[in-house]
């Protein structure tokens, strides 16, 4: 009989890439929790966002934080969907949560964009994009991670971060 793994994952990219869709997509195949980080951040964080206003490293602290500890306290497989843009983010998600497997969805920036202005009621103004895109740090060795296209149909992205997923072990 095989052995259940509870998982840690990371579900990043930067804005409109659909990273709570394939979140939650992605639990209910591992029969995990889903935890979205945008509910996660602050007030204040928010506020800021919608004024077309970055988050700094210091509006992010205690954000990430909390991403972390949330994925260390869940009960069995637990995805949550966050940006986790830069290296210093996803080891500051890593020392509350330990071994993490961060599956990064990208795709063009005029798929993103077109993404962006067709949502409706989310904080984040268009005008981010490019501060996301610039803010985003690639992996380096020893970071448990795989990247997935974003321009195919959500069905087919979730199969292939579940493939991904096995061929990491």
């Amino acid at each position: 009989m095989r052995r259940r793994i509870d998982l840690r994952i990371v579900v990043m990219g930067v804005t409109s890439t659909g990273k709570s869709l394939m979140g939650r997509m992605l639990a209910d195949a591992l029969g995990g929790t889903f935890i979205d980080g945008d509910d996660l951040h602050p007030k204040s964080n928010v506020a800021k966002m919608a004024r077309g206003e970055p988050l700094n490293d210091m509006d992010r602290a205690p954000w990430l934080d909390l991403v972390g500890q949330r994925l260390a306290q869940g009960q069995g497989t637990v995805v949550v969907a966050s940006s986790a843009l830069k290296r210093i983010y996803r080891d500051r998600i890593r020392k509350h949560a330990g071994s993490v497997i961060f599956v990064h969805l990208t795709g063009p920036r005029e798929v993103i964009a077109e993404r962006m202005k067709a949502r409706e009621g989310h904080f984040m103004p268009v005008s981010l994009l490019d501060s996301q895109l610039a803010t985003l740090e690639g992996f380096v060795p020893g970071e448990i991670a795989v990247e997935v296209d974003i321009t195919r149909p959500p069905a087919r992205i979730l199969g292939d971060i579940l493939n991904r997923l096995r061929a990491l072990g």
